[in-house]
């Protein structure tokens, strides 16, 4: 009689009712019957190890020899950029909490954005022309070689805020050189397109700088005409200094409306930094607007627009308006001028810490570690061929356990049962 794990002899088999169903055959087997059974079957076993040796052997040396090259880079670091300094400069030490507090606000992962960067269609295409890829890669197309050298690249952001780029390739030399082409590639890439929210105000402010420098080419060219038409007009000071006062207050209000804009294209509405310029561009509106009702120039009480001469007042337009512009087109240039000190500082960060060298070892095939798992393969395969020959065996031996079977295969592929 058998004996089970625990050493209580069991029936190796016995038919009872099971579940109310009878004629259900309930099969016991011991542990150290099937071990048994398995040991009698170890040429079985063993051919099943030597085949998995073997295939293991061969996948070995058929497998292409791959190396893989490495090369780590460091990201900008965000830092307060200049225009802060000249919104504190204007605003006061309020202005420029507020802009750092919006500059915290706005922060984000900067390898994000380089990771992508490094993933994207225009890095790759110029990879896979620079080494000739689609011929190397046996690809019909550029699909295939950005398919194939994706699989081939891995790029990650690590936790020491380094990104690494590993490139694996089956010429050693070749790995390394793509693996620095990669950052090549990508400084090409972040030098046309606008990454960082310096970027973003430069190309900004620039566009901005060409309207008003234009329209300060207009004012001018009319002050000029009022001049020639007219003859030079000499209004006294106190017309002067209210000319050049409203001409002041107007050039802070577009000023201010300029760089409203300017934090609205990359910040939120709850910014800091946005709700206190809106603040102070309603108060430079609200004194605008009583300047222009009273028509008083501050410090002169009785001084008003009335006052002026008639033959002045074409000349005071034209000079109001070119002040006007020359302010507007200088508080511009101190902010492009901001701008690009703080892309040329962040574009200046970019740095490649580790630069790829071929490397001495091959990163594939494992071949200790394809071998191991040959052998347990071939062990696991080995065992359950032999005890699908023991399980052969009972069935034969038993008519009614043959005849179960049958049912059991024609209710699965004898088509269905109504």
């Amino acid at each position: 009689m058998p004996i089970d794990a625990v050493g209580e002899p069991v029936e190796q088999e016995r038919a009872e009712p099971h579940s109310g169903v009878p004629g259900t055959v309930v099969l016991q087997i011991s542990l150290i019957e099937l071990l048994t059974q398995i040991a009698r079957r170890k040429r079985l076993i063993g051919l099943s190890v030597a085949a998995g040796l073997l295939t293991g052997i061969v996948l070995c040396f058929v497998l292409p020899v791959r190396y893989t090259a490495t090369t780590r880079i460091l990201t900008p670091q965000q830092a307060p950029p200049a225009i802060a300094l000249l919104t504190s400069s204007s605003a006061g030490g309020a202005g420029g909490l507020a802009a750092f507090a919006g500059q915290g606000l706005s922060l984000k992962n900067p390898n994000d954005i380089y990771v992508g960067m490094l993933k994207s269609r225009p890095v790759a295409d110029a990879v896979i022309r620079k080494f000739s890829l689609v011929a190397e890669y046996g690809a019909k197309d550029m699909t295939a070689a950005r398919r194939k050298l994706a699989m081939r690249t891995s790029v990650e952001s690590e936790k020491d805020g380094m990104i690494a780029i590993a490139v694996t390739d089956s010429d050693r030399n070749r790995a390394a050189e793509m693996a620095n082409a990669y950052t090549d590639e990508l400084g090409s890439l972040t030098s046309r397109i606008a990454v960082t929210e310096a970027s973003r105000r430069r190309l900004f402010y620039e566009g901005q700088l060409k309207i008003a420098g234009a329209a300060l080419v207009e004012a001018e060219a009319r002050l000029q005409q009022v001049q020639q038409k007219k003859g030079v007009v000499q209004p006294d000071a106190q017309a002067a200094a209210l000319v050049e006062a409203l001409a002041l207050l107007h050039a802070q209000i577009a000023a201010k409306q300029v760089e409203l804009h300017a934090l609205e294209t990359y910040s939120t509405e709850r910014n800091p930094d946005v709700e206190l310029t809106r603040q102070e561009l309603s108060s430079l509106r609200e004194q605008a607007a009583n300047m222009e009702q009273r028509g008083r120039a501050p410090g002169f009480r009785d001084f008003t627009l009335g006052d002026l001469p008639a033959a002045g007042m074409d000349f005071l337009r034209a000079e109001h308006d070119a002040q006007y512009r020359r302010a507007i087109y200088d508080l511009l240039m101190k902010q492009y001028d901001a701008a690009r000190l703080d892309e040329a500082k962040e574009a200046a960060v970019i740095q490649v810490v580790e630069r790829a060298i071929p490397p001495d070892r091959k990163s594939s095939p494992r071949r200790i570690l394809i071998m191991l798992v040959a052998l347990a393969g071939g062990l696991f395969g080995g065992c359950c061929l032999a005890l699908l020959s023991w399980w052969g065996e009972l069935v034969r031996s038993d008519p009614s356990r043959e005849e179960q079977l049958r049912k059991l295969s024609e209710a699965l592929f004898g088509g269905p049962q109504f």
